[in-house]
């Protein structure tokens, strides 16, 4: 962030680990994020595959896989034994399209690309054992009817009680006009006195925008590292991706939540490291 590149990562940070857990891979191991149809082949060895923490799938050298366009969530996540030997580039192995960094070659993948792998994982887990139960929490995390919390401010002075009141009671959808750098809501103006007039600073993932028509935005992981507009709350990290899983015309609620209540969830969640990498799974971050 202090170079001013974003920080990038997952969309949906949920089906990235249960894709990889049920390859056997380490939780934030490189894997693929599909925006639309996808058409795989193995090169050099068998591999297995799971595409959302589906059951693993073993994919013979030679054959293809084609994966259909996301239909339930907003993106899916191809995840295969040994994970995407792709170089690390500032901490992160994920392509980050706004800097033209990392993943492959810093763009999105084209026909004919051939993605180097890590050495094929050994281990596999039992479909009725605690990984399928890690699983499953994970997918639960994702409720398409449950509120998405966020913690109210820091520029409450610039928003009065019915701008508040307007967000936590209104339902608003995912605009299609939505894309890593940002989810735009349609639905009533939030009302607020800002006039453009506020001082550019950093920005964070979550980050609840109102531009000067009263459209929320929420700031996703390809976001600017500053901005201006003012920020009425911050999706809280443990629904980041319950917010980003969501399609266009999606319905979006918000629920206010405490400081407090914002650490528990994510300090509980089956995407934080401490459960990610406990029980069946070995504990090995870094990807």
């Amino acid at each position: 962030m202090h170079h001013g590149v974003p920080p990038g990562g997952a969309w949906v940070p949920e089906l990235l680990v249960a894709a990889n857990l049920a390859v056997g891979n380490a939780p934030d191991a490189a894997a693929l994020e599909a925006h639309g149809r996808l058409e795989l082949r193995a090169r050099g060895r068998d591999v297995r595959v799971s595409v959302d923490g589906e059951a693993a799938r073993l994919l013979a050298d030679g054959d293809t896989l084609t994966v259909p366009a996301p239909t339930r969530y907003a993106v899916r996540y191809v995840a295969v034994d040994g994970a995407l030997a792709v170089p690390e580039v500032l901490g992160g192995r994920g392509t980050l399209g706004v800097a033209r960094l990392g993943g492959w070659e810093g763009r999105p993948l084209r026909k004919g690309d051939a993605l180097p792998l890590g050495p094929p994982v050994t281990s596999a887990f039992a479909s009725d054992g605690p990984l399928d139960v890690h699983l499953q929490r994970l997918v639960a995390a994702l409720d398409p009817t449950a509120p998405v919390r966020v913690l109210l401010g820091p520029d409450a002075a610039r928003f009065g009680d019915d701008a508040v009141a307007m967000l936590l009671g209104s339902t608003f959808t995912v605009s299609p006009a939505s894309d890593r750098v940002g989810q735009r809501l349609d639905g009533p103006p939030v009302p607020h006195g800002d006039e453009g007039t506020g001082t550019s600073r950093p920005m964070v993932r979550g980050a609840l925008q109102v531009t000067l028509s009263g459209a929320p935005i929420v700031l996703g992981p390809d976001h600017p590292t500053t901005g201006g507009y003012p920020l009425i709350a911050v999706v809280i990290r443990a629904d980041w991706g319950r917010l980003g899983a969501r399609r266009a015309g999606a319905p979006v609620r918000f629920q206010a939540v405490s400081v407090d209540e914002a650490r528990e969830a994510w300090h509980l969640h089956p995407a934080h490291p401490s459960e990610a990498t406990s029980g069946p799974v070995r504990p090995i971050l870094g990807a």
